[in-house]
């Protein structure tokens, strides 16, 4: 089952897409409420399958690094506290997860903001993250396919 998952500039955590209507995307919190609400044009939205995390050479697939991280953590939530931890001892997990990492361009704001949508992710049952989460086709969320 492919789904949508969204970050939303300006809102803690990630969303599921539910639905669209008629000037918004209907999402629901991927947290203990589930709340549902809408998503409007002028939100910054954009779903994990777009993102890509700066490396030496190429960028690689946001899909492809929490795959590596399900890997080493073997299926459970990650062994790094990302509100408790130092900038270096972020930087040496990310090592870990991610060799070639571009140490320049990748901020620690950027492996919190990763390790907290993967303890989310797993939290909630999704961790096939290259089958589950890969980009669907079609232009429009109604012709994609399931």
């Amino acid at each position: 089952m492919q789904q949508t998952i969204l970050a939303i500039a300006g809102k803690p955590g990630l969303y599921k897409l539910v639905s669209r209507a008629k000037n918004s995307l209907i999402v629901e919190a991927l947290d203990a409420t589930h709340r549902r609400q809408p998503a409007f044009g002028t939100d910054r939205i954009t779903s994990l399958a777009d993102i890509a995390m700066y490396t030496e050479t190429d960028d690689v697939p946001l899909m492809d690094v929490l795959d590596n991280m399900k890997k080493l953590e073997e299926g459970k939530k990650s062994s790094v506290d990302y509100k408790k931890a130092s900038g270096d001892e972020l930087r040496e997990y990310f090592a870990k997860v991610l060799p070639e990492f571009d140490r320049e361009r990748v901020q620690t704001s950027h492996i919190k903001k990763l390790i907290q949508w993967y303890n989310i992710l797993i939290e909630n049952g999704i961790s096939d993250f290259k089958e589950e989460m890969k980009p669907t086709e079609g232009d429009n969320i109604d012709d994609r396919k399931a």
